[in-house]
C-alpha cells in the first residue's frame, strides 16, 4: 500500500511541483523533549517569497488552553480524509509519538495531563514574536489574517472590537478576510474597515439591493514581494446571513460565488499575476471542493473550520494550508514562484508554546492596555472544576462546556431541554482550575446572547436536528455551513450520519423520564443565540454565571446522549 507521504509525493511530482514540509523535524524534537524557540522557528528559508498565515483567533489576545476535537467525522468523499482524523490515526498519519509536545497541540489524548506540561498555547505577544523572526529572515513576507478576529471575549464585546483592531493593527497584516466580524453590525465593521490599514478583502461580499460587489471590500490586492506579483484574493464566510442573524448587515449578500471566483483568478492572471493566493473563510472541505473546480489558485489559506494540518493538502496544483484558531499556530508557506509559475513550496505549522516563545514586550504592553479597564471584571473568580473535570468545547457531538452551558439554561430557565449551537471557539479550562468572568465569556461572548424559553412540539424539535445534521453532513461540502451539531441538554438521540436529509435523527428521548419525544407533544426547551431578530431572554453569560455560582464547584460525567452510526 502508498504511504500518505508517498502518494504526496507522487503527486507533486504529477504536477511538477516540489513541497515539503518542516514537521517531521518538529516532531523529532518534541519527541527528544528538546524545544526551544530557536527550534520553533527554525526553518531553511527557502525559494522568493514567504507568506504568513493566522486565522480564527477570536479575540484571544493572552494565552490558552484549547483541546483539539475527538471526533471529526468526515462523509462522501471526504470520509477518512483530513482534517476528518483525530486523536491516535492523526499521530499515526503524521508520525507523532504519544506524549510529545505535538501531540498535545495537534490531539486530544491525555490533553489535561499533557497540558500541565506543556502550559498554554497562543497569546499574541508571542504570535508577534513569531512573525517578526519571520520578517527579520524575510522582510517582504507577507502576513495574511483568515478572519473570525473582531470576536469572541469579553474585552471584544465591550469594545465592539476595538482591542483586537489596535493590536492586530500592531501587527501590521496585508490583508484580512471575515465572517463573525460582521456580527458586530454593518454599521460598525464599515466603521473598522473604512479605517484600516490594510486591505480588507471579500470577492463574494456584494450589495445586497444592487446584487453588486462592494466597494468596501475588494475583491483583491497586488502585492509585490520577492520579485513575484502576487495576487490575493479574499473570500468571506459564504453562509453568513444564514448561520449568522442576517438582520445585523441586510445591506450585504455572500454565497460561495466560485464563478466569480474563477473570474478574478483569470482577471488577476491578466493583470500580470505570477502567484495567486486565495485568503479563505470556507471552511477545509469547502476549500478543496472549490480548488477542484476553480483553476489557477496556487494557495489557498484556509480558515472558519478550525482545522490545524502539519502539512498542506495539495487538490490539483492548489496547495490548502490550515493554521489551526484561537492563536495556538502561525503558517510559513515559502515558496519559489519562477516565470509565473510555482515551482515548489516549504511549510511549516509554528505552534505557539507561549512558555517557550518570548513575548513581544511592545505588544504585551498594548494588550495590557486593552485589557486594564476590565481587569476587575474578567479576573473575579465564579467557580472552579472539580478534579476530574476538564471543561473543552469541541468534537461534533458534545463538549463539556455545552453540556454545561446546557445544565445552566435547563436549571435557571426551568426547562425540558435546552439548546446550545455547536460553534468551534472558545478555550478550556484544565481540571481543578478556577473558573473566572472572563473564561465564561470566552464561550459565550456573541452580540445576539438572549437566552430565550419557548415551546416547540417534539416534531419542531426533529426538524431543528435534522437540519443542523444536514449543515454538518451533507456529502456535498457546498451544502455544508461549519460548526458542529447542536448540542442538546435532556434530550437524546440517535444518529445515522449517512442517511439522506430527514431520516438521519431517530430515538430521540425526554431524558428525564426515559420516554421517547412524541411529535405532537409540547415541550419546554431553552436555548440561545437565535438568528431571529428581537428574541428576548437574560445573556447567556448572566445564566451561566448564576448556575456556576451555585454549583460552586463544576462537576460533569460523561455524556452518552448521543449515539452514532454509519462512521
Amino acid at each position: 500500500m502508498i504511504s500518505r507521504r508517498d502518494f504526496l509525493q507522487a503527486s507533486m511530482a504529477a504536477t511538477a511541483l516540489y513541497g515539503a514540509s518542516s514537521f517531521g523535524n518538529w516532531g523529532k524534537l518534541a519527541a527528544q523533549q528538546a524545544l526551544t524557540q530557536d527550534k520553533l522557528l527554525e526553518f531553511d528559508t527557502f525559494g522568493n517569497v514567504s507568506l504568513i498565515h493566522i486565522t480564527d483567533i477570536h479575540a484571544q489576545l493572552k494565552p490558552i488552553y484549547f483541546r483539539e476535537p475527538s471526533i471529526n467525522i468526515g462523509v462522501g468523499g471526504n470520509k477518512g480524509a483530513v482534517p476528518h482524523v483525530t486523536g491516535a490515526d492523526f499521530r499515526k498519519l503524521y508520525g507523532i509519538d504519544d506524549g510529545s509536545h505535538s501531540a498535545y497541540a495537534l490531539t486530544y489524548n491525555d490533553f489535561s495531563a499533557l497540558a500541565q506540561g506543556y502550559g498554554k498555547m497562543g497569546g499574541l505577544d508571542r504570535v508577534s514574536t513569531v512573525i517578526n523572526q519571520i520578517r527579520a529572515d524575510r522582510p517582504d513576507a507577507l502576513l495574511l489574517d483568515g478572519g473570525d478576529t473582531w470576536h469572541g471575549s469579553y474585552t471584544c464585546y465591550q469594545t465592539q472590537g476595538q482591542d483586537m483592531v489596535n493590536v492586530m493593527n500592531a501587527l501590521k497584516p496585508d490583508a484580512m478576510t471575515f465572517h463573525w466580524e460582521f456580527t458586530l453590525g454593518s454599521d460598525r465593521v464599515n466603521e473598522i474597515v473604512e479605517g484600516l490599514p490594510f486591505a480588507a478583502l471579500g470577492q463574494n461580499i456584494f450589495d445586497a439591493e444592487w446584487d453588486e460587489p462592494t466597494e468596501l471590500f475588494p475583491p483583491y490586492k497586488f502585492f509585490e514581494s520577492g520579485g513575484v506579483k502576487i495576487a490575493v484574493i479574499g473570500q468571506a464566510f459564504p453562509y453568513m446571513p444564514i448561520a449568522n442573524p442576517g438582520w445585523m448587515f441586510p445591506e450585504y449578500t455572500f454565497g460561495i460565488r466560485d464563478e466569480r471566483m474563477q473570474e478574478m483568478v483569470d482577471e488577476v492572471r491578466a493583470k500580470g499575476a505570477e502567484l495567486v493566493v486565495c485568503l479563505s473563510h470556507n471552511g477545509f472541505d469547502v476549500d478543496k471542493q472549490m480548488a477542484g473546480i476553480v483553476t489557477g489558485i496556487d494557495v489557498i489559506l484556509s480558515g472558519h473550520t478550525h482545522d490545524a494540518l502539519p502539512e498542506p493538502v495539495l487538490v490539483g496544483e492548489t496547495i490548502i494550508v490550515a493554521s489551526g484558531s484561537n492563536g495556538k499556530f502561525v503558517s510559513r508557506v515559502d515558496l519559489d514562484v519562477q516565470n509565473g509559475r510555482m515551482m515548489g513550496f516549504r511549510h511549516k505549522l509554528i505552534p505557539i508554546f507561549s512558555d517557550v516563545i518570548a513575548p513581544d514586550n511592545a505588544i504585551t504592553t498594548l494588550i495590557d492596555e486593552q485589557r486594564a479597564p476590565y481587569a476587575e471584571q474578567l479576573s473575579e473568580v465564579i467557580g472552579k472544576t472539580a478534579d476530574d473535570t476538564l471543561l473543552y468545547r469541541r468534537g461534533n457531538f458534545n463538549g463539556s462546556w455545552d453540556d454545561l452551558i446546557c445544565d445552566a439554561l435547563l436549571s435557571e430557565r426551568e426547562a425540558d431541554i435546552a439548546l446550545s449551537p455547536g460553534v468551534r471557539w472558545g478555550p478550556s479550562i484544565l481540571p481543578g482550575q478556577d473558573i473566572t468572568r472572563e473564561d465564561i465569556w470566552n464561550v459565550t461572548s456573541m452580540t445576539y446572547p438572549e437566552a430565550y424559553r419557548t415551546e416547540m412540539t417534539g416534531e419542531f424539535l426533529h426538524v431543528v436536528l435534522e437540519d443542523v445534521a444536514d449543515n454538518l453532513f451533507n456529502p456535498d461540502p457546498y451544502y455544508q455551513q461549519g460548526g458542529d451539531m447542536v448540542r442538546t441538554g435532556g434530550l437524546g438521540y440517535r444518529i445515522d450520519v449517512t442517511k439522506p436529509q430527514g431520516s438521519r435523527i431517530t430515538e430521540m428521548t425526554l431524558l428525564k423520564t426515559g420516554e421517547l419525544i412524541d411529535p405532537a407533544k409540547t415541550y419546554q426547551v431553552a436555548g440561545w443565540a437565535s438568528v431571529n431578530q428581537g428574541t428576548e431572554g437574560p445573556p447567556i453569560w448572566d445564566v451561566v454565571e448564576s448556575h456556576i455560582r451555585k454549583l460552586g464547584t463544576v462537576s460533569l460525567g460523561e455524556n452518552t446522549s448521543v449515539t452514532v452510526d454509519g462512521v
